[in-house]
């Protein structure tokens, strides 16, 4: 009789683990990453009764129940938040926790904090590799993320340009269809910014010719600020034929700057895979495009995660590089990790060795950026699963109060 107090005392200590687990499930319905649980029952050893071998037995009630988080894909959202990434597949994001134990995450919520270092939302530090020159080299050890935040990109000076441009075959010399001119923004060796003027004059003695002159302000420079000078010549179907383009570009001389930079030699290429870039045909004079390749100095202005977990900062400036590769770890036995709070993961010593790399390798899953994964829990589940418990719960309790009426009338027996 006794027994089956113990017996139903242990379901009811099972179920309420069993709730408990379900309102933690249900909680964590909108938490980034999190993965739903399951508890799992075993039975405890059987009682003998009667002679050995009599195939008589009584159960002696349920044991502490177990939880295993289920590692199941969670949908994908799109967030467009630059920081935001989300594993498609298998593996985690790789931490180091407070205590520098090394810590893993599903959840991809990640900011900045005031030093660069990649954390998540609850202060971790994101373990991978940071950029040497723009190159990350996944071969060395991981360690902290750290984003330069006040990384600069140096200025380039121009060294070559050139003119998509169209003369007006029916110019006159000395009047104003006979002249045209186009600026072209150029830098220098510190970063400054000068502005080019290509004039181009229709030549009195020669239709198919044009003379040349590249200038710039004259405030720009101590001497005198014609840069170039020259003339072109076309054939009667409008294609440049002197220079040829064998010959060597034409050499714009940067010379004397009055903001200190260095002097500095500029290519006009008059031909682009051998097409001339300058023209002569009957309509209006025109400048299409123009191209150079300096720049100005740059510093970041924004940091964000690329597919396949590049970091990838992008400079005032327009260019952009790469400053880091977030990690990636393959564990072939998820659900012997313990949860230790915040979203992250620890392993035990039945964990079998984390495989580090990076997406898409090795068995690992690819980082999407801009996105976030959804948690796993499903409410329909959940609230089956606490109907089934609650009703487990009462029919255990009914056994209790069941096996006391019998107890009271046994004793009621006795007086």
């Amino acid at each position: 009789m006794m027994t089956s107090f113990s017996t139903a005392l242990s379901a009811l200590n099972a179920t309420s683990t069993a709730v408990d687990v379900v309102g933690n499930d249900l909680a964590n319905l909108n938490t980034t990453g999190f993965k739903a649980e399951d508890v799992e029952f075993s039975d405890l050893m059987s009682q003998a009764l009667g002679a050995a071998g009599s195939g008589s037995q009584v159960g002696l009630g349920v044991g502490v129940p177990t939880t295993k988080a289920q590692f199941v894909q969670g949908s994908v959202q799109q967030t467009g938040g630059p920081l935001d990434c989300a594993i498609q597949g298998g593996g985690f994001f790789v931490l180091s926790g407070s205590n520098n134990q090394t810590l893993y995450t599903r959840a991809g919520n990640f900011t900045v904090d005031s030093t660069g270092h990649l954390q998540t939302a609850s202060g971790q530090n994101v373990q991978g590799w940071n950029a040497s020159n723009g190159v990350v080299n996944t071969n060395s050890p991981v360690g902290d993320v750290v984003i330069p935040a006040n990384g600069v990109v140096p200025a380039s000076p121009t060294t070559s340009m050139s003119l998509t441009v169209n003369l007006n075959a029916a110019g006159v010399a000395g009047q104003t269809s006979g002249t045209y001119s186009t600026p072209i923004q150029v830098y220098d060796a510190q970063g400054g910014e000068h502005t080019l003027t290509a004039t181009f004059t229709k030549s009195s003695t020669a239709n198919n010719s044009w003379n040349y002159t590249v200038t710039c302000p004259a405030s720009d420079v101590s001497g005198s600020n014609t840069l170039a000078t020259g003339s072109l010549t076309f054939d009667g179907t409008g294609e440049l034929t002197s220079p040829a383009s064998t010959d060597a570009p034409v050499a714009v001389k940067l010379t004397g700057l009055t903001d200190g930079a260095a002097d500095q030699t500029i290519n006009w290429n008059l031909f682009s895979n051998g097409n001339a870039q300058v023209t002569q045909f009957s309509q209006d004079s025109a400048v299409s495009a123009t191209t150079q390749d300096g720049m100005t100095s740059g510093q970041i202005s924004q940091v964000g995660i690329a597919n396949g977990g590049l970091i990838v900062a992008t400079y005032t400036n327009g260019q952009q590089a790469t400053v880091g590769q977030i990690a990636m770890a393959s564990i072939t036995n998820p659900d012997s990790m313990v949860s230790v709070g915040n979203n992250a993961y620890e392993a035990t010593a039945a964990t079998s060795a984390p495989a580090i790399g990076t997406s898409g390798s090795g068995g690992r899953g690819t980082i999407q950026g801009g996105a976030l994964e959804s948690s796993t829990v499903d409410i329909a589940t959940e609230f089956t699963k606490l109907i089934t418990y609650q009703r487990t719960y009462q029919a255990n309790s009914r056994v209790i109060t069941t096996a006391d009426q019998m107890t009271q009338n046994l004793l009621s027996m006795m007086q």
